[in-house]
């Protein structure tokens, strides 16, 4: 990209062979994650710990016209010359070098980037920053995935098509995030991220245990991975009912900070440091069927993912805790929810199932995972679902998803 040499971690952390004595275990993390109410409007004090005085900020035409006022006003009364840049919708390769052009004119001096909304535009922010060789400051909009602090972003076509991941050899310098920004967007986003924070616990789990497993970036989960990981789902599972009904109200309660917390710190350094398995993997793989694709979230397709997971490795009760979960806090738990027929639809679903061992993340598991074994998990997920909603009448599903 830009000239640079692709930068994958895993030559990195994960040079060392498999299993032999030296082989290392790491973390990443970003160096900064700082987190409260209207806090973007310290922008300015916090961009100042980057000695950075002429900032880029990349931010949506939507993103502008409700924040791009005040943080202009910030950082300009902090002593900064900001210039704004619009991000056009596609982490796309055209895109990223777009910014770039636009940015890297000689009289704009550019020393740091400012990225200010949802995923999309959190991860063009990356590759604009590390094109640049300039550190990246992420300001989420949304607490919908783990994706911001993060050294890696997800490319896409211009077109929408992924495209495939790029890391980065350096995490965000700043991680921002105001949760009063946060509890103004949709309900369904924080719920899709508490699916996706869910999973960090398990699939960290599975790869600490399993000996033969890596994290994303290649090396074995440290100790503190699993540790965050474990405080991220069971944050999520204690928290997540209440920050949900306090959303519904608008209430940054502390319930509320904590599963934002975990959304986006907790699940971001886990999954990342402690490593992915085959909730993340059969999410990936339902997105071969269109519908699901273009309606339905990422978390919420990880959530699903989790309960089939734990079925694969005999954890039953534990699988229908979090199938209950699901549908009380308004996750999708049954293939239903999707739209789809367990039986109608099975030759989709095992295409998905399919796809899904095709990631290698189901790799992490310490047996091998076929097709028709994880069909005939995602088969059992649903049915389980189906009593959990049952059980909670399916309200919560309905008010989020109508």
């Amino acid at each position: 990209m830009g000239g640079k040499e692709p930068y994958l971690p895993s030559e990195v952390f994960g040079a060392i062979p498999q299993g032999t004595e030296n082989e290392p275990r790491a973390l990443i993390s970003p160096h900064r994650y700082i987190q409260g109410q209207n806090i973007i409007n310290n922008l300015g004090m916090y961009i100042s710990l980057l000695r950075s005085r002429h900032p880029a900020v990349l931010i949506s035409a939507g993103g502008m016209k409700r924040f791009g006022g005040r943080i202009k006003e910030r950082l300009e009364s902090s002593g900064s010359a900001p210039v704004f840049a619009q991000f056009g919708g596609e982490c796309s390769e055209s895109e990223v070098k777009r910014i770039v052009d636009f940015l890297g004119k000689e009289d704009n001096r550019i020393d740091s980037l400012i990225a200010v909304g949802g995923g999309k535009c959190l991860d063009a922010g990356k590759c604009v920053a590390d094109r640049m060789d300039i550190p990246v400051v992420i300001c989420p909009t949304i607490a919908s995935t783990d994706a911001p602090c993060s050294a890696v972003s997800v490319m896409y076509s211009d077109d929408g098509v992924q495209a495939g991941p790029r890391f980065f050899k350096q995490s965000p310098a700043l991680v921002v995030v105001d949760t009063q920004i946060i509890i103004d967007a949709p309900i369904r986003q924080l719920v899709a991220g508490m699916g996706d924070a869910l999973a960090t616990k398990y699939e960290t789990r599975t790869c600490f245990n399993n000996q033969a497993a890596k994290s994303m970036i290649g090396a074995r989960p440290t100790i503190t991975a699993r540790a965050i990981a474990e405080l991220c789902g069971d944050t999520i599972l204690r928290k997540g009912s209440e920050a949900v009904e306090d959303a519904k109200a608008k209430k940054v309660s502390e319930a509320f900070e904590q599963v934002v917390e975990a959304n986006t710190l907790l699940s971001g350094i886990g999954f990342e440091s402690g490593g992915l398995s085959t909730a993340h993997a059969l999410a990936g793989g339902l997105t071969v069927i269109p519908s699901l694709h273009e309606n339905y979230l990422h978390g919420e397709l990880v959530g699903l993912g989790i309960v089939a997971q734990l079925l694969m490795e005999g954890e039953k009760q534990e699988a229908e805790h979090i199938s209950r979960f699901l549908a009380a806090t308004g996750l999708p738990a049954t293939v239903e929810q999707f739209c789809l027929d367990i039986e109608k639809d099975a030759e989709d679903l095992k295409k998905a199932a399919a796809e899904a061992i095709e990631s290698t993340l189901t790799g992490s598991e310490p047996f091998k995972v076929t097709t028709e074994a994880l069909f005939e998990a995602l088969r059992e997920a649903h049915l389980l679902g189906l009593k959990s909603v049952e059980s909670v009448g399916g309200a919560a599903y309905r008010y989020l998803h109508g």
